[in-house]
């Protein structure tokens, strides 16, 4: 480089040293741009695809440090024009930069290689679910935690190259009993979000696109991060909760062990509901409903409770996700509802009044309590059995 530097003699001496330093950095471009083009392109590579990826990524980052290092080694031979300060301020900016670059250079490609990981995971194995979104979550929560530890100790040791930073670091670290007191006071809800983060991706109470309620809400985990987590609900609306919140306060999470659930639909009926009529139109809906997951061992119809005006009848049928079960159980009552006004609609809950006198042993009338007439479209007007009315007493 020295020999180099000769040609510019002619010129200014400042002028010359700095375009001394312009062009190593151009021929380091030029030899990056060589390096970063074929590599990628080496056959022997074919069997470790993320090495190419990574130099296809990270190709600007890869240029610039070597740029950096061509003219952090022309630095002597332009300390004939430069003073010596300018040359000490130079070689700090370049450490500086240089140490930058790097830091948020591994940041990028770690994640570059983690997300190139869960591509081919979920390639692979797109089956299993809970698989997939375990290691989803172990790797986004860690890798969050890893790139702010990364990027604090690049930044600390970028500015640790001047001098005045130095000093000042050096008196906070003497000063660190009351720094570390107020920081750590100060510091201590991040602190515990980023403690209960690594709980979280050790523990998985929650995995990504989990289904949990929250305040009566469905929603489901979108994004875990150091700090937070957002739930996306049914309409779009975004929660934003503190990640510790998921350690401290009980919750619901309904596909932690399966993505498959079991959906119950319940209908209030009269009294004389014929329940076998009622399993039969089960039978014959729920193979024509597309949610159904077919597993007869989770489908039952049952009389759930009763009070003095309704029966309450309990549908139960699975499905293999929360959408799913969601959409199962709304098409399976809107199926059953109408054959129910179809076939017996005396079965639809009804009022019913009895006159009682006040004396002792007067009975009610009408004697035999019946429904008001139905019009049923097989059979005509249906009077209900027994209707037999009594003349009123006088």
């Amino acid at each position: 480089m020295s020999g180099v530097r000769h040609w510019f003699d002619w010129l200014p001496a400042p002028v010359a040293s700095i375009l001394l330093l312009v062009i190593a950095a151009f021929i380091a471009r030029l030899f990056s741009r060589l390096i970063t083009d074929a590599i990628p392109r080496l056959p022997g590579l074919r069997r470790f695809p993320i090495i190419p990826l990574l130099m296809v990524r990270l190709r600007p980052s890869i240029r610039m440090l070597l740029m950096l290092l061509a003219a952090s080694a022309a630095l002597p031979a332009a300390s004939v024009g430069l003073s010596s300060e300018t040359l000490y301020m130079l070689g700090k900016v370049f450490a500086f930069l240089f140490i930058l670059i790097l830091g948020f250079g591994i940041i990028r490609a770690l994640r570059i290689a983690t997300d190139s990981y869960l591509t081919r995971m979920g390639q692979r194995d797109p089956g299993d679910d809970i698989t997939v979104r375990s290691h989803q979550t172990q790797i986004r929560v860690l890798r969050r935690l890893v790139e702010i530890t990364l990027g604090v100790i690049t930044v600390a040791s970028a500015l640790m190259v001047f001098d005045t930073v130095q000093r000042f670091g050096l008196s906070l670290f003497a000063s660190a009993g009351a720094a570390s007191l107020v920081v750590g006071l100060s510091a201590r809800p991040a602190l515990s979000n980023l403690i209960a983060g690594v709980q979280i991706a050790i523990t998985q109470p929650i995995r990504m696109e989990d289904m949990l309620i929250l305040n009566g809400d469905w929603a489901w985990v979108e994004e875990i991060n150091a700090t937070y987590v957002v739930l996306r609900t049914w309409d779009k609306r975004r929660y934003i909760v503190p990640i510790a919140y998921f350690l401290e306060n009980p919750f619901q999470n309904w596909t932690h062990s399966a993505p498959a659930l079991v959906g119950s639909v319940f209908l209030w009926l009269d009294y004389r509901t014929p329940m076998d009529r009622i399993r039969q139109f089960l039978e014959e809906e729920i193979v024509h409903c597309p949610d159904w997951d077919k597993d007869r061992a989770n489908l039952a119809c049952q009389v759930a409770d009763s009070n003095a005006q309704v029966i309450s009848i309990r549908i139960i049928a699975g499905a293999a996700g929360a959408g799913q079960m969601w959409n199962l159980c709304c098409d399976v009552r809107e199926r059953i509802l109408k054959r129910i006004r179809e076939e017996i609609p005396e079965c639809i809950p009804r009022g019913r009044t009895a006159l009682v006198g006040d004396g002792a042993g007067n009975d009610a009338w009408p004697e035999a309590l019946a429904a008001p007439h139905v019009n049923r479209p097989d059979r005509g007007p249906y009077t209900g059995p027994n209707l037999q009315v009594s003349p009123p007493r006088t």
